[in-house]
């Protein structure tokens, strides 16, 4: 009978637990969880809902959202993506729905729902959990291997990224290359600037660049009482993770608050709305798709005054305005971790992993699963998509 140890109660740890169940009966699964509690990340992901995956279902577009490993993933993609998450969660009795971003949430819209169902169904598969049991003690064995001085056959790590390279040490020293974690998803902090006297607000379409790279992502803009943040921030910090930490967070954000692609499409579009909006005020008429608070804001910034009518508006302050909503600056001095979802690029070097498998390449009989490994996804579910994936990869202990 294999006998087979987790290592990580989180989403990548518990599926794995759950697939060695399903493609081993009869195996021993003992969980090694170092806290007091499981399935952090699950409870508080989605603002509490979870953001269980993405209805992404083709496994090449999928890997498509993964600034790190994306091409690895593919090949785990092709053995398990979210139509076979969405499924999975369905015959537990978690239907799933999807919301006009495609992101994906339990129907109850409870995080809670998701912890519960991962924890009674490893109940039910008798999946021993040990909590506060921390792996102090991981050696290769002539048959196997020892944790804390008890022998398993095989071990599938599921621990999870850590913020320091200190946090991969025990893994380094089995001889696996680790990539240096930076942090993936966070917000930009905009000390002493003045936008964030608006904070609370969303602009819904804004494509954020960071000047003097390609960088550039677009989607909806929350203002915060620190700075930016929402999906067209937390994508751009996710692609440019590390170029960012080698900025140390001191950059320009460049922004196009009405996610038009160039001034000609922009000016088309005030040239549609001249003739019904020329005699009112430019604060109360705004051509575009932004809330009036921040409307009132950006012709302020711009030097153009609310109360004057369309049709007094100059040439150069025209020239002014379609500047600032198009290629608006702000000075990033810092990062803020997106709520208390941490999520780190970094981590076992994807060259030691056999993606079709999810087994070392320099260790037999050891997996991984998760963010323990150089991979991370943008916002949206991804990141649990690629939890649900390479643990259910794992799992199956295809070993060579």
């Amino acid at each position: 009978m294999k006998k087979v140890a987790v290592i990580g109660g989180g989403a990548a740890g518990f599926f794995a637990a759950l697939s060695v169940r399903k493609h081993h009966s009869q195996a021993e699964i003992v969980l090694f969880e170092k806290s007091n509690k499981v399935l952090a990340k699950v409870k508080v992901s989605g603002g509490g809902r979870c953001n269980v995956t993405n209805a992404s279902f083709s496994p090449s577009k999928l890997s498509k959202c993964y600034p790190r490993g994306g091409k690895q993933l593919k090949k785990t993609f092709d053995q398990f993506q979210a139509k076979d998450t969405i499924q999975w969660f369905e015959e537990h009795g978690v239907p799933l729905h999807t919301e006009a971003d495609s992101r994906m949430f339990p129907e109850t819209n409870d995080s809670q729902t998701i912890l519960d169902c991962l924890t009674n169904a490893a109940a039910d598969a008798c999946i021993e959990v040990r909590m506060q049991t921390a792996v102090r003690k991981f050696e290769l064995a002539d048959y196997g291997w020892l944790i804390n001085r008890e022998p398993f056959d095989f071990v599938i790590v599921a621990s999870g990224g850590s913020p320091k390279a200190e946090g991969f040490e025990w893994l380094r020293s089995i001889g696996h290359q680790i990539v240096q974690p930076v942090p993936s998803l966070f917000t930009f902090n905009l000390p002493d600037d003045t936008i964030t006297d608006l904070m609370g607000v969303v602009v819904p379409n804004a494509i954020a660049r960071i000047q003097g790279t390609k960088l550039s992502e677009q989607g909806p803009i929350l203002i915060t009482h620190w700075g930016m943040s929402g999906p067209g921030i937390l994508k751009l910090s996710a692609w440019g993770a590390r170029e960012l930490a080698n900025r140390g967070y001191v950059f320009t954000a460049q922004i196009n608050w009405i996610g038009e692609p160039s001034e000609s499409n922009a000016k088309l579009i005030l040239n549609e709305s001249l003739p019904k909006i020329r005699k009112r005020k430019m604060g109360n008429a705004c051509p575009f798709n932004l809330p009036r608070k921040f409307w009132v804001y950006l012709l302020c910034r711009a030097g153009c005054n609310p109360n004057q009518t369309w049709m007094n508006l100059g040439k150069k302050e025209r020239n002014r305005l379609f500047n600032t909503l198009l290629n608006d600056e702000h000075e990033v001095r810092g990062k803020t971790t997106f709520k208390d979802e941490f999520v780190t690029c970094g981590g076992i070097d994807l060259s030691d992993v056999n993606f079709y498998t999810m087994e070392s390449r320099v260790t037999p009989r050891l997996f991984f699963a998760g963010e323990v490994l150089d991979v991370d996804g943008i916002t949206g579910g991804f990141n649990f998509q690629a939890a649900w994936s390479t643990g259910f990869v794992a799992g199956r202990l295809n070993s060579t």
